[in-house]
């Protein structure tokens, strides 16, 4: 059945300009048309599919929708929904088709930082979702959530931000960034294990690592924050991944575990990040440092071992 409706233009786009502009892999968009009837595409006479500016909007409605903890059969009906629903006069051309609005941009940044501070959920996640339809997940996540968590670490230090406001900010990010996660266990991509080691308890930045690199068709085994060596050396033998990654805010927490890490480099591929990941830190245990923000490791990261079909 078609799910075409007067909001799909003719925009005749290729399966790789509608990953680059949603920031999903084509791997993943491919299951959500075959699992979900999410994307209508039509076929050239040489058989691409081309998409349209309405399977954009689907993408884009259903990534929203998965923000907010629905199962992913759960987001495509809902987005098919409201894609049947919508006027054509409705439909807003994204701004990641075009160069990011960074005025746009900047006021929802100083918006939900706003609704943050004040304790004031219900407008800070409004405000996400705002940005989650207006701009793709990668962008969201760059420019605007990861900034953010560093300008709290920094107010914290300097004291112009109390321990309530850190934890409200910090548990309302947590939540949605497990709606995201949701369900990254599952597929038959490659197999990633990410752990903070024992003492590290700042996780964000990894778990952000973890969604970007699930939209690129990985599979994700999170072990998280203060994760004992002994835990992480059972999940690695368990599951055999494709690659493990364990991130720390100082190099301590790497030194303390050092012949552990250099063990795990010897049987699986490792990669070390966060702040605490040095050149000298990777180069004594045989692992590799992930360079960038997490957003930029994870595409880095997808691009050099993709998944297959992606």
């Amino acid at each position: 059945m078609s799910l075409m409706n007067p909001s799909d233009g003719p925009s005749e786009l290729r399966i790789g300009e509608l990953s680059r502009r949603v920031g999903v892999s084509g791997h993943v968009l491919r299951a959500w048309e075959a699992r979900y009837g999410l994307l209508s595409p039509v076929r050239t006479p040489g058989g691409f599919r081309l998409y349209s500016d309405g399977d954009e909007q689907r993408v884009r409605r259903m990534q929203v929708h998965l923000a907010e903890g629905l199962s992913a059969a759960e987001a495509a009906r809902a987005a098919i929904a409201e894609s049947q629903a919508q006027p054509s006069s409705e439909v807003v051309q994204d701004d990641t088709s075009e160069p990011v609005n960074a005025s746009d941009l900047r006021a929802l940044s100083h918006a939900w930082q706003r609704a943050l501070d004040d304790f004031d959920e219900p407008s800070a996640q409004a405000v996400l979702d705002r940005l989650l339809s207006s701009f793709s997940l990668a962008t969201t996540l760059r420019d605007v959530v990861l900034p953010y968590l560093h300008r709290l670490g920094d107010r914290w230090e300097r004291g112009e931000v109390t321990i309530a406001q850190e934890h409200f900010a910090s548990n309302v990010i947590r939540g949605r960034l497990a709606g995201l996660a949701r369900g990254w266990g599952s597929g038959h991509g490659p197999r990633a294990i990410l752990a903070c080691p024992p003492g590290e308890l700042h996780d964000l930045s990894l778990l952000i690592f973890g969604i970007v690199l699930n939209r690129n068709g990985w599979r994700i085994e999170y072990l998280g924050a203060d994760t004992p060596v002994q835990e992480l050396v059972g999940a690695v033998g368990r599951a055999r991944p494709d690659l493990v990654v364990v991130a720390a805010t100082t190099s301590v927490h790497f030194r303390r575990i050092r012949p552990d890490l250099a063990r795990l480099a010897g049987v699986v591929p490792l990669a070390l990040a966060g702040t605490g990941a040095t050149r000298e830190v990777g180069e004594g245990v045989g692992a590799r440092v992930l360079i960038g923000d997490p957003i930029t490791a994870a595409e880095n990261e997808a691009s050099e071992n993709p998944s297959p079909g992606a």
